[in-house]
């Protein structure tokens, strides 16, 4: 979908139009990605905000990043805004790094968001927060989630369960559940794992 990437077989269509007929700068416009493991470049805080909008305001990268629940850590850092943070961000924690992601999705404001495991390898507390901030981030918008925590994707419209590489199940978390198939027993070991 960020068109990196060719099929190798079948095609992606944004409405009609197959992606790879589409310029890939101006997708990308209507793409915010938040990765799993996000990047970042030696600089302030604020500038790899701003990557997501480089024309923002320092008003709108404040809203954004508390829409995110990263403003109060933000300012708890040296600098706050102004703090640098090198490549690899390794004076933040995971949850840390994840909030400033949000919040350059926050920022970029496009109408298709992709959360790649947004909540993957967080302490309960970050993962709390980062599911209250990506809740207020989908309103409105088309999001793809891939997830392998249910409570990720509890609430889609409409949830996909691969299986061996292909789509094994499709429908709500009700309807999954019904079917009492891959979705419902992986939902059953949880719970069973949980209880003892």
């Amino acid at each position: 979908l960020l068109g990196f990437l060719h099929t190798q077989q079948g095609t992606i269509n944004i409405d009609t139009i197959p992606l790879h007929e589409i310029d890939p700068e101006k997708w990308r416009e209507k793409v915010a990605f938040v990765p799993q493991h996000p990047h970042f470049f030696n600089g302030s805080v604020l500038e790899n905000l701003m990557l997501a909008r480089p024309n923002a305001s320092k008003e709108q990268v404040i809203a954004a990043a508390t829409s995110a629940g990263a403003h109060q850590f933000i300012m708890t850092l040296p600098q706050g805004y102004d703090t640098l943070i090198t490549e690899n961000a390794s004076r933040l924690s995971g949850g840390e790094k994840q909030r400033l992601a949000i919040a350059r999705a926050f920022l970029k404001d496009a109408p298709l968001l992709i959360l790649d495991e947004p909540t993957s390898s967080l302490d309960p507390e970050s993962e709390q927060i980062i599911a209250q901030s990506t809740q207020k981030l989908i309103q409105g918008r088309s999001t793809l989630i891939i997830a392998h925590r249910l409570q990720t994707v509890r609430n889609a419209d409409t949830i996909l369960v691969f299986h061996e590489g292909t789509i094994a199940e499709s429908g709500t978390h009700t309807e999954l559940l019904a079917k009492k198939g891959i979705y419902a027993g992986y939902l059953q070991t949880l719970s069973n794992v949980s209880n003892l």
